[in-house]
């Protein structure tokens, strides 16, 4: 029998969250001046977009974003594969000087945020980096911590976190699927 999974935000859930996060991004930086966000591809992006309209909504300012596709920065790239497939990385300015927050789907061991830290350091000397993640799993193998997280976590040994959203799945959601040794 295939473990049973747990929706941990549906589509309306999901949409408030953002809309909290995008809150939070605004007040951690006093403002919208100077921010930048960017997203890690793949769910990121499109994350980084809707906390972007977001904060239109509510400040009236389009915040620029961009993407990093982190694949040619992570430590497991000989696992990869011969031929990894790369997506694009665009920053919409010069991020010398300015605040950027880097969005993600889910924080596990941090080795993702630690490539995209990499990345960004070749494209300019932010004043500050944050980091908000819709979700916050645990399982830390780095000490890389969120400045911005949606929902955290308990996940059980062997167990994932599934991100859907519209963009990519025709559908938002949040789903806990558990190990198999769980079901």
């Amino acid at each position: 029998m295939p473990p049973k999974h747990t929706v941990v935000l549906d589509a309306r859930a999901m949409e408030r969250t953002v809309k909290r996060m995008a809150d939070e991004i605004v007040e951690a930086n006093a403002g919208t001046e100077g921010l930048i966000l960017v997203g890690i591809q793949r769910r990121g992006v499109q994350l980084a977009e809707r906390l972007m309209r977001a904060i239109r909504d509510a400040e009236n300012v389009d915040v620029p974003r961009g993407a990093l596709d982190i694949t040619l920065y992570r430590d497991d790239l000989q696992t990869v594969g011969p031929r990894p497939v790369v997506g694009p990385t665009s920053l919409p300015a010069n991020i010398d000087g300015k605040r950027v927050v880097i969005v993600d789907d889910v924080l596990y061991t941090g080795r993702t945020v630690r490539a995209a830290l990499d990345e960004l350091a070749d494209f300019g000397r932010p004043a500050r980096i944050q980091l908000a993640v819709l979700v916050d799993r645990g399982g830390r193998e780095l000490p890389i911590q969120p400045d911005i997280v949606g929902k955290r976590l308990e996940v059980p040994d062997g167990g994932h976190v599934d991100v859907f959203v519209t963009e990519l799945d025709d559908r938002d959601a949040v789903i806990l699927v558990p190990g198999a040794e769980d079901a």
